[in-house]
């Protein structure tokens, strides 16, 4: 480490998200271009900085800060250096020679504890004197701020966050109770929060550090997909983190519950214990679903022979299944169509969409993801738009909000008689209850999924709660059509799915099983079957071709896979820009996901020379997308995600990302891909199961090819355990419908 001592004459660049400033510094002896997280730092400003030299590819010889302390400026020349510099909005250079001239070495004294003084020079009034004295104390304020804030270990862009969110108040807030970092700032949980309150001496057993840690608890079982916790699960997970025994845990529930943050349940011999949003948003979704939930006469006679027009039209024939859906779309105000591949749920909705049209009903169409979305759009003709789009996202949104954050809402519903939403597997209980809110009474909402597929990444399994609460008419269609019954992944997704055996023997033109028992050997397979053998067989190009793996860790884990991947996909080139970011490094050219919502994240569609033609916000968790730049000098990486939208991160933001060549299964919900490749050993018993599989298979449009051992194979087959959600959605529908508020 080297130390440089000067002051700051000009900043080239500064970025307001992260505070990554490029900057000249003015020593003694020379000129040098300094870069590094620079939040507070300004013109004119006398600094002492601690870095190293680096050589820049574009920009040659830097200073890359490491760590840094402001000095107050101390003789004549620094103080008026300091003053003129814009550092104080009012002063110029003219004016700052003035203040200098007339107070000569005690000009900082008298702006710090004699402000009033300053009315003595031309050009400054009694206001301005005061304005002038204000922002120094401000500065001043900011900087004994954020050294006090670094005495606890935190970074200058978390002490940034902290110091706007409570000014002054700071010192009363991490000395009386830090944990309450982790209510009002986001980005800090509770092991950030704890990590302070232990240098700041608060004790193990602290009231409020095991409150927060439940509360903590709950939001990362939601992660996982709980809703609520059973309460010994609560305690037991609760216990763990702190490191502490919770022998007594009841008053901290209670004063819990007081504060309107968490609700206790006592149903079915348990408690259950929710966040305070969990629980609104399940009731809430109940309570509109059940308001949806209405039947009405219909004539099924003109309503088959309607159907049979729209056969003869399209050349298209439902089974009896079909029509059945078609009828009680009609009828009911709440409808679920659900199957598997294969049986027919696109001609259905197909067939819906002609019948509302033919009877002039304004028709909206929808599913969670991008990728879904287009397929949509593909098989039907008519426009479909993710859920977020629908709802016309308008600003910040956190993942455990209701509706807050979208235009369309109850006091805007969507303006549609009938609104279809495909791969409802995907819907967590928030993004439900945000959609429900927007849906008036009256307007039919037609939900279509495979209760079979995983749930969603989100909390809560929304489809198989509404299917299983018995209270909501499902339509489920069985038979596989001639079509699909020549592919044998529609065939054997079925069979998989009935726990029967799969033919392995590799005559099939679509499905394909290469037995191996190395891990090394099989990612040398997987490499030789993206590059050489596959993007030829299903004409597709190489980053279409999409792994998909059990696990996150171990030899055949994403994060494994990823690396070794990335180095034969897209290797290191000179002329391929590259970041490292913590374990990963980032490269021109790699295939990257979004790996949580983002509804502040701007995107634009680029047309001709660059230039906007569409602009919008939210990019979603399992969003795939290519890094197309990396800005090495402005720190800012550009990713192009599906329908060509463009988005920067700057370096901070990068913690969003991860390399996507593999993928987990669960990831991979709602896409479709021209081939998919699975490289299978063993992995935990929770994990291994039908449903993981079957899902896995299901996202291949031409062609699934497993490398790996049969005897994993076959047991995920036979494999029906699956890890339990914590959701109580179907028990609060039948609640409602027994007291008479469903129809």
């Amino acid at each position: 480490m080297e130390k440089l001592e000067g002051y700051i004459d000009h900043i080239i660049y500064r970025n307001s998200d992260n505070g990554y400033t490029v900057m000249v510094l003015v020593t003694e002896d020379d000129e040098i271009t300094c870069t590094g997280t620079l939040s507070y730092i300004g013109e004119g400003e006398k600094v002492e900085l601690q870095g190293q030299y680096t050589s820049h590819p574009s920009y040659g010889e830097q200073f890359k800060v490491e760590s840094y302390v402001i000095k107050p400026p101390e003789d004549e020349e620094s103080v008026e250096r300091y003053l003129g510099s814009g550092a104080i909005k009012g002063v110029g250079a003219a004016l700052a020679a003035r203040i200098v001239r007339h107070f000569q070495g005690d000009s900082f004294r008298i702006i710090e504890e004699e402000p009033e003084r300053l009315a003595e020079i031309k050009g400054i009034s009694d206001r301005k004197a005061r304005e002038i004295a204000e922002q120094v104390y401000e500065k001043r304020d900011m900087r004994k701020a954020m050294i006090f804030l670094q005495q606890y270990g935190i970074t200058t862009s978390l002490a940034v966050k902290i110091y706007q969110k409570y000014g002054a108040e700071i010192y009363r807030v991490l000395q009386e109770n830090p944990y309450q970092l982790a209510d009002d700032i986001n980005g800090v949980g509770f092991r950030i929060a704890d990590e302070i309150a232990m240098r700041a001496g608060v004790r193990a057993d602290s009231e409020y550090r095991i409150k927060c840690a439940v509360f903590y608890v709950l939001q990362q079982a939601g992660g996982e997909g709980h809703v609520f916790l059973p309460k010994e699960q609560l305690v037991h997970r609760a216990g763990e983190l702190l490191g502490v025994p919770l022998e007594d845990i009841d008053q901290y529930l209670t004063d819990l519950s007081i504060e309107r943050k968490i609700v206790i349940k006592k149903e079915k011999e348990q408690e259950r214990i929710y966040s305070a949003s969990a629980y609104f948003v399940e009731m809430s979704t109940a309570r509109m679903l059940c308001d949806l939930n209405i039947t009405g006469e219909v004539n099924e006679t003109v309503i088959l022979h309607k159907i049979a027009s729209i056969e003869k039209e399209t050349g298209t024939y439902l089974d009896e299944k079909q029509k059945e859906a078609v009828i009680e779309s009609v009828r009911c105000g709440l409808l679920v169509i659900t199957g598997g591949p294969g049986t027919g749920k696109t001609t259905t909705i197909n067939t819906l969409i002609s019948y509302f049209e033919s009877e002039g009903l304004q028709i909206l169409l929808a599913a969670p993801t991008g990728r879904a979305a287009k397929r949509m759009t593909e098989a039907t003709g008519y426009e479909a738009r993710t859920i977020h789009r629908m709802l016309e996202i308008s600003g910040p949104q956190e993942d455990n909000a209701s509706s807050s954050g979208f235009d369309r809402n109850a006091q805007n519903p969507l303006d549609a008689d009938v609104i279809i939403v495909d791969e409802m597997s995907m819907v967590d209980i928030y993004l439900m209850h945000a959609l429900l809110d927007a849906v008036t009474v009256g307007t039919r909402l037609i939900m279509v999924g495979d209760r079979n597929q995983l749930p969603s990444v989100g909390p809560g399994s929304v489809l198989k709660d509404i299917i299983e609460s018995g209270k909501v008419p499902v339509v489920r269609l069985t038979r596989i059509f001639r079509q699909a019954s020549e592919s044998d992944i529609v065939v054997n997704a079925h069979k998989i799915n009935r726990g029967e055996r799969v033919s392995l023997d590799n005559k099939s033109r679509d499905f394909f099983f290469l037995k191996r028992n190395d891990a090394n050997v099989i990612i040398s397979i997987v490499i030789q079957l993206i590059r050489e053998k596959l993007p030829r067989y299903v004409n597709a190009d190489t980053y279409d071709i999409q792994v998909l793996t059990p696990m996150r860790k171990g030899l055949l884990g994403v994060e494994r896979l990823n690396r070794i991947l990335q180095e034969y996909l897209n290797p290191p080139d000179r002329n391929k820009r590259e970041h490292e970011q913590g374990s990963q490094i980032f490269r021109e050219g790699d295939k990257v996901m979004q790996i949580k919502n983002n509804y502040q994240l701007e995107w634009e569609i680029r047309g001709r020379y660059g230039i906007p033609v569409e602009k919008g916000v939210g990019i979603f968790n399992g969003d795939l997308g290519v890094i197309r730049e990396i800005n090495l000098h402005t720190e800012r990486v550009t990713v192009e995600f599906d329908e060509h939208r463009m988005v920067e991160y700057p370096y901070s933001g990068l913690e969003e990302l991860e390399l996507a060549y593999a993928v987990t299964i669960h990831k991979s919900q709602g896409s479709e891909y021209p081939a998919v490749v699975i490289p299978l050993l063993s992995g935990p018993r929770m994990l291994m199961n039908r449903n993981l599989l079957y899902t896995a298979v299901t996202r291949a449009r031409k062609c699934v090819t497993v490398v790996g051992d049969d005897t994993t194979f076959n047991y995920m087959i036979d494999n029906t355990v699956e890890q339990k959600r914590y959701t109580a959605l179907a028990d609060r529908i039948r609640e409602l419908t027994e007291q008479g508020e469903c129809s």
